[in-house]
């Protein structure tokens, strides 16, 4: 086999290897958001006085984990 065709292989690899490492990174950031969304919701319900606090903070808190995820994206894309 030529140096050429072996690393058009190896390139087609990465390539799916990264697909699957960007789907996890947006499973991950999507489970993340449904905690921060479900605890902010439980914590309103229990404390409706300090509704704007827990928003203020969860939104905050979403997008950061948001950030990560897009950052967990371009690694696995990076070779």
């Amino acid at each position: 086999m030529s140096l050429a065709l072996v690393q058009e292989v190896v390139a087609a690899d990465y390539g799916a290897i990264a697909a699957i490492g960007a789907g996890l990174a947006a499973i991950g950031a999507g489970m993340g958001i449904g905690k921060i969304g479900g605890g902010a919701m439980e914590a309103m319900a229990r404390q409706p006085e300090m509704h704007g606090k827990i928003q203020s903070s969860a939104l905050i808190l979403a997008a950061f984990v948001e950030a990560v995820a897009l950052f967990a994206v371009v690694v696995s894309f990076l070779k």
